[in-house]
C-alpha cells in the first residue's frame, strides 16, 4: 500500500515514531541550503499490513540535534543505518530509509558511500530513492548497474525501477530484463517495460535466444518472457 509519513509513524509505536521524527529533523538540517527544506511529498510503497511492535527499550537511539556526530559522520546517516533496529520489520525500515534520503537529498559522494558500505536492505533503499535525489544520470546509473550484477533478487528488483527506466542505456536495460528473467524476478518490477520494450528488435532477438536456450536444456520458458517478447515484436506507436 502507499504510505505517508504520518501513517508510517502510527504503525511504528511511540518510541520508534519519536525516533523517526528526530531522524527526519536531522535529515532536514543536513539538506543542501539551496534546496526546499519543506517536508517532502513522501508517499512511498511499503507493505505494512501487520502493525509493528515497539522495539525494546535497549535499542533506543537518543535524539541528536548536532548535524555531525563525533565521528565526523552526518547524524542522519547514522539514523539511516539504525533504521533496521528502530523500525520493527524490514518494510518499515525500508520506508524510513527512503524518507530519510528524500528529506536529506544527499549528493553523489554521500549516496555512493551509503550504497557502497550499506547492507542489502540499505542498498535497496538507496536504489528506491534515486529518482528523488540530486544526481546526474551517470552517477545514479553506476549504482543501478552495480546492483544488477548482484544475485540478490530484491536488489535486482529495486534496480529496475523508475530511475533505470528513465536513465539506463538501451544495451544495459535489455540485459537488466534478461537478468530479471534469469533470476526469476517478475517483470512487473521493471518500470516502463511496455514503453521501452515495444518495437525493440534487439531485445526481441535476445529474448528469443534465451527462450531457445531454455527449451534446448528442457527447462521451462517463463511466462514473463512471452509477454516481453510480444511487446518487443509489436510495432512502435506513432
Amino acid at each position: 500500500m502507499s504510505v505517508i509519513r504520518e501513517e508510517l509513524s502510527a504503525r511504528l509505536g511511540s518510541e520508534a515514531a519519536a525516533w523517526l521524527g528526530a531522524a527526519l529533523a536531522d535529515a532536514r538540517d543536513a539538506a543542501p541550503p539551496d534546496q526546499d527544506l519543506a517536508e517532502p511529498p513522501a508517499r512511498i510503497t511499503a507493505s505494512l499490513d501487520v502493525p509493528a511492535p515497539e522495539p525494546p527499550a535497549g535499542n533506543a537511539v537518543p535524539p541528536a540535534r548536532d548535524a555531525t556526530s563525533r565521528r565526523g559522520v552526518p547524524t542522519w546517516e547514522l539514523r539511516f543505518a539504525a533504521a533496521g533496529r528502530m523500525c520493527a520489520g524490514p518494510e518499515a525500515a525500508e520506508a524510513a530509509r527512503v524518507l530519510l534520503l528524500r528529506t536529506a537529498r544527499p549528493g553523489a559522494a554521500a549516496v555512493a558511500r551509503l550504497y557502497d558500505h550499506g547492507s542489502g536492505a540499505e542498498r535497496r533503499a538507496v536504489l528506491l530513492a534515486l529518482p528523488h535525489l540530486p544526481l546526474t544520470p551517470g552517477q545514479g546509473v553506476a549504482l543501478v548497474e552495480d546492483a544488477l550484477r548482484a544475485n540478490d533478487t530484491r536488489l535486482v528488483a529495486a534496480a529496475v525501477g523508475p530511475y533505470a527506466a528513465a536513465h539506463l542505456p538501451a544495451h544495459a536495460w535489455r540485459h537488466a530484463v534478461l537478468k530479471c528473467l534469469f533470476t526469476q524476478v517478475p517483470l512487473a518490477a521493471v518500470a516502463g517495460l511496455a514503453d521501452r520494450a515495444r518495437g525493440d528488435g534487439e531485445l526481441a532477438r535476445m529474448l528469443a535466444d534465451f527462450a531457445a536456450e531454455r527449451t534446448a536444456a528442457a527447462r521451462p520458458v517463463p511466462d514473463d518472457l512471452h509477454h516481453a517478447l510480444a511487446l518487443a515484436l509489436a510495432a512502435k506507436e506513432a
